[in-house]
């Protein structure tokens, strides 16, 4: 279970992550969630896919890491292996957390930097320091706060591009079949992605309405990034010829 404590450099003075990358990290996941704000660094190595929640009917953009259940081919020796970690995994056991407090007579949200101290990342002995000797944060919070105002502003950000893509019907399924050799194929299924067809079927103010919201963009990030289809092709046809 989680255990989330406000970030202070009081209680977590000694507080230090730990920057290795595998399994015992939770670093076993085929896909995990980005969003508009990271589009365009996500998709210059991940294939970016949408996927529904069955639920609510809501669409979630998901990086695409691997071709079976708990694979992830970015990650080997410890090491992600790419230029860019996506923000849910750069954050590593941070979070934000939202307070209440009075302003102006009522209560206001207070977002704050909160710790899961039961993450495996955490450490007392090893890894980067959250805070410097005299209180301060170090680089890497600050990095790290960063990281988590963008997967904020992103969250945000994504329920509108969605909404403005379900309004033009500009999402379609579709399935994903991937052939890595002659005797293996795997079918991945619930995945989404912007329609080709329906994108150029869209008329000079439909253009003009994505453009200023700027979702256009964020559609043509998105299909661009499906040729790192083939990069993860050939990172698996890899992982089989060592025998992984």
């Amino acid at each position: 279970m989680p255990r989330h404590e406000l970030l202070n450099n009081v209680d977590h003075k000694d507080l230090r992550v730990i920057l290795r990358y595998g399994p015992e990290y939770g670093d076993n996941v085929a896909t995990v969630p980005t969003f508009p704000t990271e589009f365009a660094d996500v998709q210059r190595e991940y294939p970016i896919f949408f996927r529904k929640d069955p639920a609510s009917g809501d669409f979630q953009a998901i990086a695409l890491l691997g071709f079976e259940k708990g694979e992830n081919l970015f990650v080997s020796g410890g090491r992600w292996h790419a230029y860019y970690l996506p923000g849910m995994v750069a954050r590593g056991p941070f979070l934000i957390g939202v307070q209440q407090h009075q302003a102006e007579g009522s209560d206001r949200p207070d977002r704050r930097i909160h710790v899961d101290l039961d993450n495996p990342r955490v450490s007392r002995t090893e890894g980067e320091a959250v805070f410097l000797p005299e209180g301060g944060n170090t680089p890497f919070l600050e990095h790290v706060a960063t990281v988590l105002r963008g997967i904020h502003e992103g969250m945000e950000l994504g329920k509108a591009m969605f909404a403005a893509f379900t309004a033009l019907d500009l999402i379609e399924p579709v399935k994903l079949e991937v052939k890595v050799t002659a005797e293996r194929t795997y079918n991945l299924a619930g995945l989404h992605t912007i329609s080709h067809e329906k994108m150029r079927s869209l008329d000079k103010d439909a253009l003009f309405q994505l453009h200023q919201s700027g979702f256009l963009q964020g559609a043509f990030l998105q299909l661009a990034s499906l040729n790192n289809v083939k990069k993860l092709m050939a990172m698996k046809q890899g992982r089989l010829l060592q025998g992984a």
